[in-house]
């Protein structure tokens, strides 16, 4: 991945492949879409007690990774890019 894919706006095929990777994702990983939203959301309200986020720039996936044996099986994995504007110096409660 160089720097400035980074900074390059998706376009909607790239939008629509990351959807199609989500549901394939989901289903290998047997956790319904909603748990996975659910879990998104937690994952953003724990950072939010701790840093400002930019919300619009929050990129979560779930992806496939092989495993760390060597076995051909390949396992979920998440993946997380969430901008953080400012960090909170007295955290939430």
């Amino acid at each position: 991945m160089k720097l400035s894919d980074i900074f390059k706006k998706k376009s909607s095929s790239d939008v629509a492949k990351d959807r199609l990777k989500f549901v394939l994702v989901t289903d290998r990983a047997t956790c319904s879409p909603e748990i996975m939203q659910r879990i998104r959301s937690d994952i953003i309200e724990v950072l939010s007690k701790y840093a400002e986020i930019d919300m619009d720039g929050i990129d979560i996936n779930f992806t496939q990774m092989d495993s760390e044996d060597n076995d051909g099986r390949t396992l979920p994995a998440l993946y997380a890019n969430i901008p953080i504007k400012n960090m909170n110096h007295s955290a939430k409660e």
